[in-house]
């Protein structure tokens, strides 16, 4: 029988083994998101859930907050082989050019690789029913906050002087977490504002309060040369019918240094998993195979692999 320092040692090497075998099984990602007030936030932890239930432990992701999409791609020149990273599609395509804000060119950004699609930026131009606004025309000297900083106040700027109304609309220079409030006050008589749907403000703003959600022609979505998105009827109180509106794709993304079994195996867990997490936030019904279509670059050969398995017709 072993006693004193005897009886230490082994109980320490058999704890060393232990460790060791439970490392050798898993397999932790970082996962790089956005800011934590963000309904992206949320979704990157529903994600990293879903995961570690999906893959049975096999991988963990540890959630990082993000100041924006621009820093997550950035990251990949001095991120290891188990960095993911949420993006719109239109940023690698920028990143792989060298243009605008990736003027550095990193030859990293050459090595981006795609792996689902998550949801995407959706706009949602919000009025009180009792505001008289039927279409963009109707909005002329209404009060409209539409946030700043942000990728929606900078759409919604944008599709006002697209539609003739620069100049024409009273914009309320306030940050966006104080549209709810303000527009059942009755101080605005709208706001703007992109998030995946159901997007939580809207919710929020829709309890106890008739909303009227706008929709875009064809021609004025042809004119925002975003992609076009159609809200379902009933996805908030009182919107009985369907609303046209603009999105802006989203994606997970990794890089050719993550090994083939580990994209692999991430892939096919999020699409595994994808209908409980839309029991659970409506969010991710919207999330289909068909926006793989959007996703820009090459897909990582691990995600690509799970895709032929199952039958998917992938797009060049």
């Amino acid at each position: 029988m072993l006693r004193g320092s005897g009886f230490k040692f082994l109980v320490l090497a058999l704890g060393l083994l232990c460790g060791v075998g439970a490392a050798v099984g898993e397999t932790r990602i970082t996962y790089k998101s956005a800011k934590s007030t963000s309904s992206y936030y949320q979704m990157a932890v529903q994600i990293a859930e879903a995961i570690k239930a999906g893959s049975g432990g096999a991988i963990i992701a540890t959630v990082e907050e993000s100041q924006g999409s621009v820093q997550n791609v950035k990251e990949v020149a001095n991120r290891g082989a188990n960095y993911v990273f949420t993006t719109p599609p239109a940023l690698i395509k920028l990143a792989q050019a060298g243009a605008k804000m990736f003027k550095d060119a990193n030859p990293k950004y050459q090595e981006i690789r795609g792996l689902f699609p998550i949801p995407s930026l959706t706009m949602h131009f919000v009025l009180r029913a009792d505001a008289g606004v039927t279409s963009f025309a109707d909005l002329e000297g209404k009060k409209l906050l539409i946030g700043k900083g942000s990728f929606g106040a900078r759409e919604a700027a944008k599709y006002l002087e697209l539609f003739g109304l620069k100049g024409k609309v009273d914009l309320v220079d306030v940050e966006l977490n104080a549209a709810v409030a303000a527009l059942k006050n009755g101080q605005i008589d709208g706001f703007a504002t992109a998030g995946s749907y159901p997007a939580p403000n809207v919710i929020e703003a829709a309890a106890g309060s008739k909303l009227r959600l706008l929709s875009l022609s064809e021609e004025q979505v042809a004119q925002t040369k975003r992609t076009r998105l159609v809200i379902p009827a009933g996805t908030y109180p009182g919107i009985d019918e369907d609303v046209v509106t603009t999105s802006l794709p989203v994606a997970a993304y990794t890089t050719a240094a993550m090994d083939e079994e580990t994209a692999y195996l991430l892939t096919r867990t999020f699409w595994q998993q994808k209908q409980k997490l839309g029991k659970e936030n409506a969010w991710w019904n919207a999330v289909t195979l068909e926006g793989l279509g959007s996703m820009a670059g090459q897909l990582h050969p691990g995600a690509r692999r799970y895709y032929l398995e199952t039958g998917v017709a992938l797009p060049e």
